[in-house]
């Protein structure tokens, strides 16, 4: 991996950690804060920890994916407009 791409992945892993205490809310929901601002919830066929998970991979693709080399091949195309701000 290069620097540039290794840096990307090592900075979405530090931005996005959970902070605070899980809150137990009514109706078996759970939630708990991501540093970025979102808010991670467990929903009706998903966990917590599945939520916080499979969010930690998508800012890791997306950061690698911010910084690829052009004309890298895709499995999936990164829309400059899906991008977060």
């Amino acid at each position: 991996m290069s620097a540039v791409m290794h840096r990307a992945k090592a900075d979405a892993r530090a931005s996005h950690v959970t902070v605070g205490q899980v809150r137990h809310l009514p109706g078996a929901r759970e939630e708990i804060d991501c540093s970025c601002g979102m808010t991670l919830t467990n929903g009706p066929q998903w966990s917590l920890d599945e939520h916080i998970r499979l969010h930690r991979a998508e800012a890791r693709y997306l950061a690698l994916s911010e910084v690829a080399p052009a004309g890298m091949p895709r499995l999936i195309p990164v829309d400059p407009a899906r991008l977060p701000r």
